[in-house]
């Protein structure tokens, strides 16, 4: 590869430097610190000063490539995806009307595959950090299911129309918890904490005390996923308690499967009265089938119907990237009335801002990747399969959700997002095969 070839001329020139500096020796922990620092500041902090450790460990990383010896780029099936996705993008930047607004939302796109490479890495040289960002990510859970707890039960206010009650009774309207995170909104909460949610189930293979903790983590920031009232993150979640039951049966020895699915079928016994029992989570879960008789569904349905037509008479490489260049293109579309922020379908989102390729391109970066862990998977019986499992069925949740919102393009579940790929991706790469 040419790359690795001018890198290592570079890596030479650095040789000297690198071999006197102690910093540059030790700038994994730097790196190692900003990766750490994206996940706790994800729970409180503005998207700028998210993005800005995001970016500090893209700029440390360029710092280890060109300086320490032998490191080299590696890319995979679902890499090389990926670089055709971002080429496409530029290019659909380039071609942009709006060619300032896009070229913000690049640098964005930029920030975020930037910070992939730096965990891949990262990650290669540190495996033994990855028990630790599961395990910030389970705190952080359990800091935003206790602040969810207190909203609940305080019947803390919309700060906006969150929910349609004009069809409700008083006793249906559900108050809907939106955590720490900003800007407050519940829809962004539920799929932060469905991003975040699997990663407590890797404790207790982390260390055998921390089982007791770890389930009740689960219990309570599932519970709390509830009372977003996140109809989007229902869905990604449910997607994920199959996946983790369908995977769970898998590894079991045949004399507990058959308890197994009883107990399953006994937890899907108890949640369906739950839901039918609470007055306000039953019209809530009802109103996703409700269709057009629900105004907040209704009101996506319109989007839809606007986003298709901007798709079609762009759908090459699309209008370029960014939330404030889809506003101002999206306004000579859409239903009088029916103003939005996206397209709330992350997968139509791509499609009208980078065109039919890039959508393309995404889709099979994420399969390769979804491929790759599975197979992994089934062919590998160590705490690194764990590792595996809870990155995937995070993935997993955060795609399905994507497919009624955009919340995904937010940092706090953006740079979730990325660092799940990334320790599938890092753990799954056999170099052997895909050299």
């Amino acid at each position: 590869m040419f790359l690795n070839t001018a890198l290592s001329f570079v890596q030479k020139i650095f040789k000297p430097v690198y071999e006197r500096s102690f910093i540059l020796k030790n700038i994994d922990y730097l790196i190692g610190c900003c990766i750490l620092m994206v996940i706790f500041t994800s729970t409180f902090a503005s998207s700028d000063t998210i993005g800005y450790f995001g970016i500090f460990a893209i700029i440390l990383t360029v710092i280890k490539l060109i300086s320490k010896p032998d490191e080299k780029f590696a890319l995979t099936i679902g890499d090389k995806f990926l670089l055709v996705y971002f080429l496409i993008v530029i290019i659909s930047v380039a071609g942009s009307s709006l060619f300032y607004l896009s070229l913000k939302g690049a640098f964005k796109t930029f920030t975020y595959l930037g910070f992939y490479t730096a965990l891949i890495h990262y990650l290669k040289d540190n495996k033994n950090m990855i028990k630790y960002i599961f395990a910030a990510f389970a705190l952080c859970t359990l800091s935003e299911t206790v602040i969810a707890f207190m909203q609940n039960f305080t019947s803390v206010g919309e700060i906006s129309g969150w929910q349609d009650t004009s069809r409700l009774n008083p006793e249906e309207v559900m108050t809907r918890v939106y955590g720490s995170l900003k800007p407050y909104n519940p829809n962004l909460f539920g799929g932060y904490m469905l991003a975040c949610i699997p990663s407590a189930l890797v404790l207790p293979f982390i260390n055998k005390k921390t089982a007791l903790p770890a389930i009740l983590i689960f219990i309570l920031s599932s519970a709390a996923l509830v009372f977003t009232g996140c109809r989007g993150a229902y869905i990604g979640y449910f997607m994920q308690i199959i996946g983790l039951v369908l995977l769970t049966y898998k590894f079991l020895e045949p004399m507990y499967k058959k308890l197994f699915t009883m107990a399953v079928t006994g937890i899907f016994a108890i949640m369906t009265f739950v839901i039918l029992s609470v007055s306000a989570l039953r019209a809530r879960v009802l109103s996703i089938f409700a269709m057009r008789s629900d105004s907040s569904n209704s009101f996506r349905f319109n989007v839809y119907n606007s986003c298709i037509q901007m798709f079609k008479d762009n759908w090459l490489l699309g209008i370029g990237v960014g939330n404030q260049n889809f506003r101002e293109i999206y306004g000579l579309y859409m239903k009088t009335g029916f103003d939005a922020l996206s397209a709330y379908n992350i997968y139509l989102e791509i499609a009208v801002e980078s065109g039919i390729f890039a959508l393309l391109a995404f889709i099979g970066f994420i399969g390769a990747n979804i491929y790759k862990a599975v197979k992994f998977i089934f062919s590998a019986k160590s705490i690194e399969t764990v590792y595996v499992i809870a990155a995937l069925v995070s993935v997993i949740g955060i795609l399905f959700h994507g497919i009624v919102d955009t919340v995904f393009f937010r940092p706090q579940i953006q740079f979730t997002f990325w660092i799940m790929i990334a320790i599938i991706r890092v753990i799954s790469y056999n170099p052997k095969i895909e050299a």
